[in-house]
């Protein structure tokens, strides 16, 4: 019933920046925690970053931690992740989600890729 759309993807250079973001629309939409989540070829999907709805707290892997940045709209139901000082070894398709519990369906994602 909760349809993600996350949009932003593209190619950078490496230490360039990008801006994804995820539109979440359909009724209900309760999530405590949203999260952003990557996968790249040949990899399992990997945790990058979540945000709680109410307050804004966030986690991030160790991976990203001071180069990305989640943040949210909630007003607008998107989500959002900072994408800094972009390393190759972000090259991944991004997808955002529910965190913390149970996801909901997986939308198509966006494409990063970052050369060096």
């Amino acid at each position: 019933q909760v349809q993600l759309v996350e949009s932003g993807g593209g190619l950078v250079q490496a230490g360039g920046s990008l801006r994804l973001s995820c539109a979440a629309s359909g009724r209900p939409f309760r999530a405590a925690h949203m999260g952003w989540f990557r996968q790249a070829p040949g990899k399992e999907r990997e945790f990058v970053a979540a945000i709680r709805w109410s307050g804004g707290s966030t986690s991030y892997a160790d991976s990203v931690k001071g180069r990305f940045t989640i943040s949210r709209d909630n007003a607008k139901n998107t989500v959002y992740l900072q994408m800094n000082s972009l390393k190759a070894e972000d090259t991944a398709v991004y997808y955002c989600n529910r965190a913390g519990s149970e996801s909901f369906i997986w939308g198509q994602g966006t494409q990063v890729t970052v050369s060096s």
